[in-house]
């Protein structure tokens, strides 16, 4: 058997070393063959094998966990919990463009009795915090009679300022009155043949500052004022005046505690006389103010110093009660102070002064008034009060013995009593019609003289603004005035005695009948720039007198054109 395996185990390599001979036999036949050049007469086509796809399970166990790096802070804010309904924002819109501003202009106009008006206004600018301006006014006529002229001229600078805890404030002013003693007695025409001229000139600058308002039930304010000035006429008269005016306050809660003060300098001079009238006040308050009530109580202290020397102390207690809010209010008053007269207070209300006035002050010793006030609708308000006076040594004008057409200053000494009633009324009934009212009734009872001279005992003032259109506009002005009482002596009263107790034996006394003033005015805007005016005085025509032998102008009419920029 193992010949047999032998045998075939030999015969089976032999076969294999052929077979291998005849493979490298065949190769370098074909290496031959291969060195030969090839000619291809079809294109080459690969032919690609089928993707295999490898099937392997992926590793589930084999998980890494990925943690991500993180920054963050920690905001300290407070929670709130407000259940109430939020409010819309409303959104802003675009900023409107800004109309032109005209708030300056000049005015100019002439007319009958050689009526000459002439004004110029200006002012800065639109920075309601800051505001500087000026204005100039002139005003002439010449009457009927012999020098019955006038002429008035007023220049006034003035600025303020808003600032963050104060608001400044000031003015100077400038005031000149041009006139004549035109006054004629129509039983003695010829006692006044060359009227003498007078001018009386005022130079006056005034400074304030005031804390603003804040609201703070625990609020301090304060505010403080000077006002000064130089006054002279055209025969050596002249006075000087200065004051000082302050004011504190405390609130707490509903009470306000407080303090106003003010002290007043004056000297008047003549080529006669020469008198130093000086006052201080000091008036602490407590108020109490509350719902629908404001009740401040207090005393007014004021010590007179100079040529006249006293110390009196009244009280000042004000109350204010809403009944109706809006609708109506009722008021009272208790009160009492000091009146310092000076030679500018005559003449701003009597221009037609004599020279070596008598002047001292006047004291109100009590004032009891009540009212009420209020609204009774839309465009419609109201106010009337009732109020009785005790006044020691009342000024009043009186013409002079020598020179019947200038007036002497003489005071009723004692006490005097007034009892009146006084009336404010405004209807608006629309924006294009407005009314408005104002009624004086009083009754004098002087205390050494037969009449309280030249004191009114009705007076009644009314205005009326009608506008047509844009263009056209209408005003009306009235004034009634019942009759006053004049007084003249029929001769030479014995100084001072006139000045203390009147002597009815040498009294005259004239009646001047009342009268009812009437004026209507027209205003037409051209455009934006220009308007044209008139105005018409007196249309009733009446040549009535304020002052006795003191006629007024009769009817007068004038007109103009004005210029905005």
């Amino acid at each position: 058997m193992k010949s047999i395996k032998y045998i075939y185990s030999s015969l089976f390599f032999l076969a294999a070393g052929l077979v291998t001979v005849q493979a490298q036999e065949k190769k370098q036949e074909e290496k031959a063959t291969v060195s030969e050049e090839i000619e291809v007469v079809r294109p080459y086509k690969p032919i690609l094998a089928e993707a295999v796809k490898l099937r392997r399970s992926p590793n589930l166990d084999d998980v890494k966990t990925y943690k991500a790096k993180l920054n963050y802070s920690v905001t300290d804010r407070k929670l709130e919990i407000n259940s109430d309904i939020q409010k819309l924002q409303a959104q802003a819109l675009v900023d409107e463009k800004q109309s032109e501003l005209i708030n300056n202009y000049v005015k100019g106009g002439f007319g009958s009795l050689s009526t000459l008006l002439g004004e110029v206004y200006i002012n800065m600018g639109r920075d309601p915090a800051l505001q500087v301006g000026g204005y100039f006014k002139h005003f002439s006529q010449e009457g009927k009679l012999n020098k019955q002229n006038s002429s008035s001229q007023q220049l006034s600078v003035f600025g303020r300022s808003i600032m963050d805890q104060n608001t400044v404030s000031g003015r100077i002013n400038f005031e000149r009155n041009g006139i004549h003693f035109y006054g004629i007695d129509d039983a003695r025409p010829t006692l006044n043949p060359n009227p003498q001229k007078q001018a009386l000139t005022l130079l006056e600058a005034e400074g304030e500052l005031v804390k603003n308002f804040k609201e703070d039930e625990n609020d301090f304010s304060y505010a403080l004022k000077a006002n000064g000035y130089l006054w002279n006429d055209s025969f050596s008269a002249k006075e000087s005046y200065l004051t000082l005016n302050g004011y504190l306050n405390k609130r707490i809660s509903s009470l306000n505690l407080g303090l106003a003060a003010s002290t007043e300098f004056g000297t008047t001079k003549d080529l006669t006389t020469s008198v130093g009238n000086n006052l201080l006040r000091l008036n602490p308050y407590i108020r109490l103010q509350v719902k629908g009530a404001k009740v401040t109580a207090g005393i007014n202290f004021v010590q007179e110093f100079g040529a006249y020397s006293s110390s009196r102390i009244f009280p000042a207690v004000t109350a204010d009660f809403t009944l109706i809010p809006d609708y109506l209010q009722v008021f009272g008053e208790l009160k009492g102070d000091v009146t310092r007269n000076s030679m500018k207070g005559f003449t701003d209300e009597n221009p037609w002064l004599n020279s070596s006035i008598v002047v001292k002050n006047t004291v109100e010793k009590l004032s009891i008034s009540a009212g009420v006030k209020g609204t009774g609708g839309p465009g419609f308000g109201y106010k009337a009060r009732f109020y009785i006076k005790q006044v020691e040594d009342m000024p009043l004008f009186v013409n002079n013995f020598t020179d019947f057409n200038k007036f002497d200053v003489i005071y009723d000494f004692g006490t005097a009593k007034i009892t009146g009633l006084e009336g404010e009324i405004s209807v608006q009934v629309s924006d294009a019609l407005k009314w408005t009212g104002k009624l004086n009734i009083d009754d004098y009872k002087p205390a050494q003289e037969t009449y309280s001279w030249f004191k009114p005992g009705l007076k009644v003032s009314s205005n009326f603004v009608y506008t047509y259109n844009k263009k056209l506009s209408f005003n009306a002005a009235v004034v009634i005035q019942d009759d006053i009482k004049a007084k003249l002596n029929t001769s030479a009263p014995v100084a001072p005695s006139q000045y203390l107790i009147p002597n009815p034996t040498i009294e005259s006394i004239v009646t001047l009948k009342g009268f009812v003033d009437l004026g209507l005015g027209a205003d037409y805007r051209i455009n934006n720039k220009f308007s044209v005016f008139a105005k018409a005085n007196n249309i009733l025509n009446k040549n009535y007198n304020r002052y006795l032998f003191y006629q007024v102008n009769g009817f007068n009419i004038f007109g103009g054109l004005t210029y905005s920029f």
